[in-house]
């Protein structure tokens, strides 16, 4: 294994071979999302303990989506229990990536801590609880979160982005599969930014988009019928895709062109 210096222009094709990936079992990588998304709102119920085993087994999770990536390559059926794969293989193996998912966790925390500093969450109540209406000064601090929380989050998106997969299929500890993680998307900072620009128009923007166009011809309730199956399809094609920035990142050219 090594690291590949990619082109810019490949953000895009990353894109695309997620979306080849998707087709080969559309069923399948949806059922995994949906029921990621289920599990973690069901997680999220249960106080702070819910939502710390949803961060720790992330890097768990991760590692199964991307096993059904490579079962989908070889026309092999994708089972719910791929999400458990990294928890079947060695007890070294099963025990880094759970300490991973304890990294992730802390970061996460980290992240939280620090976000609280910087923006008055108490404004945003309204939101939550619909005790009072929004105001103005919520309306900006919706926005600053989003800011600083996108700033935030982009050092430790690049130490989870392949750390995972380094830990779970190149027996990597955990400090280098995280270094080797920020090196690749730091040596190919061009095609992750091209790469996430996209999804952002695909993902925020045109969601966006489409719910103010309705509500602006009183279809507002229309909706979500139709921005809830574009954002699940969207979301899973995104994941597919993840499968192609490793397969750019680390994979040898002869392994890498499996991928269309």
């Amino acid at each position: 294994m090594k690291l590949n210096s990619v082109a810019p222009r490949e953000g895009y094709a990353w894109i695309r071979q997620g979306i080849w990936l998707f087709k080969q079992s559309p069923i399948g990588f949806l059922m995994l999302v949906f029921m990621y998304v289920f599990l973690a709102q069901l997680a999220v119920l249960v106080p702070v303990i819910g939502v710390f085993a949803v961060l720790v087994l992330t890097p768990t999770l991760s590692v199964g989506f991307m096993t059904a990536c490579r079962q989908a390559i070889q026309k092999e059926r994708i089972r719910p229990m791929v999400y458990l794969a990294a928890l079947q293989s060695t007890m070294v193996v099963r025990k880094r990536i759970l300490q991973l998912g304890l990294v992730y966790a802390a970061l996460i925390l980290a992240l939280s801590f620090i976000l609280s500093m910087l923006v008055d969450f108490e404004l945003l109540l309204p939101l939550v609880t619909s005790d009072r209406p929004v105001t103005p000064e919520a309306i900006r601090q919706i926005y600053l979160v989003l800011f600083f929380g996108s700033i935030l989050y982009i050092p430790v998106a690049m130490l989870m982005w392949f750390s995972p997969l380094l830990v779970a299929w190149e027996d990597m500890s955990i400090p280098q599969a995280l270094f080797s993680s920020c090196l690749a998307c730091w040596t190919n900072r061009g095609a992750f930014l091209l790469y996430l620009a996209i999804w952002s128009v695909v993902l925020i923007a045109i969601p966006l988009i489409i719910g103010s166009t309705l509500d602006a011809v009183d279809l507002g309730q229309a909706a979500s019928f139709i921005v809830a199956p574009l954002s699940m399809a969207g979301l899973t094609v995104m994941h597919c895709s993840f499968f192609a920035t490793w397969k750019a990142c680390f994979a040898d050219k002869e392994e890498a062109t499996l991928l269309a």
